[in-house]
C-alpha cells in the first residue's frame, strides 16, 4: 500500500510542477499535497511539521507572487490606478476563459483601464505589455519556488 501512496504522491508532484507553468492548474497546492502525502506515508519521520510549514510558507509566497505580478508589472511602467484595477479584473475574468484568458486577461484589462483613463493607444499598449511581462516574471518566480519546495523536501527525505 505504501508503494501505491508514494506513486500517487509522485504523480501529484509532477502535476503540481506542470501547474506551476500552466496557469489553468493550481500547481502549488497540488505539489504541496503530493509532498504532504509522501511525508505522511513516511510517518513524518524525515519531514515533520516544521519542515512542512516552511514548505507551505514558500508555496504561499509563490502563489502571492503569481497573483500580484501582473499588477506590479503595470505599476512599474507607470500605469494609472484604472489600469491597475483593469489588470486585476482582467486576471480574475481571464480565469474563466482558460489558458488564452489567463494569458491575455491581465493585458486586456490593463489596456482597457489605461484607455478609459484617457491615455493614448500607444501608451495603453505599453502598459498592457508591462502587465504581461509582470505575469511572465510571476510565473517564473512560481516555477523557481516550486523547485525550492521540492528541493527542501528532497533534502530532508535524504539527509533528515
Amino acid at each position: 500500500m505504501d508503494i501505491l501512496l508514494y506513486v500517487l504522491a509522485g504523480v501529484l508532484v509532477v502535476i503540481g510542477l506542470a501547474g506551476a507553468i500552466l496557469p489553468a492548474l493550481p500547481g502549488i497546492p497540488i505539489l504541496y499535497a503530493g509532498l504532504w502525502l509522501a511525508a505522511g506515508v513516511d510517518g513524518y519521520r524525515h519531514v515533520g511539521f516544521w519542515w512542512l510549514l516552511i514548505i507551505a510558507l514558500i508555496g504561499a509566497l509563490a502563489m502571492l507572487l503569481d497573483l500580484v505580478a501582473s499588477v506590479f508589472g503595470a505599476k512599474r511602467v507607470g500605469a494609472t490606478p484604472a489600469a491597475l484595477w483593469g489588470s486585476a479584473i482582467g486576471t480574475v475574468v481571464g480565469l474563466f476563459f482558460g489558458l488564452p484568458g489567463l494569458l491575455l486577461g491581465p493585458f486586456i484589462g490593463a489596456l482597457a483601464g489605461e484607455l478609459m483613463s484617457g491615455s493614448s493607444v500607444l501608451r495603453s499598449t505599453h502598459v498592457g505589455v508591462g502587465t504581461w511581462v509582470g505575469l511572465l516574471l510571476g510565473t517564473l518566480a512560481k516555477v523557481v519556488l516550486s523547485f525550492v519546495m521540492l528541493a527542501l523536501f528532497g533534502f530532508r527525505m535524504i539527509f533528515g
